[in-house]
């Protein structure tokens, strides 16, 4: 017997909020721009990624969650801009989970959300590389601010708060998703031990 999340509710409040009224186009455009300028600082960390976006400059990605979505233009620096709007996509990039609580659950775990992808094989490989390769050193960005001793303590404080969350939400969603019905033995097992 599958139990259900004590946290299910959760994606019903979702849903009736972003089913009701839509923020103004300069508050998405804006929040649109504020991702672009965090995931190029993330991106100029890594001379590599830049190197491989750089060979797909002026491609198109389009990324969409339910009603929500961002068209990104490769720049020949090897960063992002946004794209125009009627900028056709190369490559479209579909989170199929529509759950926020479960696309938490499985960040939390280090999962990655299924994707439906479509178009250009050579940018999403090159994406995926970003997604498999790049993190965001916030020690690093931290250290720059308050020096680096505090910049550690914070890093390893937020270190022991995501296990400790991971742990809680592994406890909640083990039990669930690992009931397992027993099975007797077939006759080849019992004969190997």
């Amino acid at each position: 017997m599958a139990t259900q999340s004590p946290f299910s509710f959760l994606d019903g409040i979702f849903d009736r909020v972003t089913s009701g009224p839509q923020p103004p186009q300069w508050l998405v455009h804006e929040v649109h721009q504020r991702a672009v300028l965090f995931i190029n600082h993330v991106l100029m960390q890594e001379p590599e990624a830049m190197e491989r976006l750089r060979r797909q400059k002026g491609r198109v990605a389009r990324v969409q969650w339910r009603i929500y979505s961002m068209a990104l233009l490769v720049t020949p620096a090897g960063l992002f801009n946004l794209a125009s709007e009627g900028d056709v996509p190369d490559l479209r990039l579909e989170v199929t989970e529509l759950s926020p609580l479960a696309l938490a659950q499985g960040a939390l775990r280090g999962d990655k959300p299924a994707i439906r992808i479509e178009g250009d094989v050579q940018l999403a490989a090159e994406i995926n590389w970003l997604v498999d390769h790049v993190r965001w050193d916030l020690e690093e960005d931290l250290a720059r601010l308050v020096g680096d001793a505090p910049a550690h303590q914070i890093a390893q404080m937020a270190r022991r708060a995501a296990q400790a969350l991971r742990q809680f939400v592994g406890a909640r969603v083990a039990p669930a998703s690992t009931a397992v019905t027993p099975v007797a033995p077939r006759p080849a097992d019992r004969a190997e031990t």
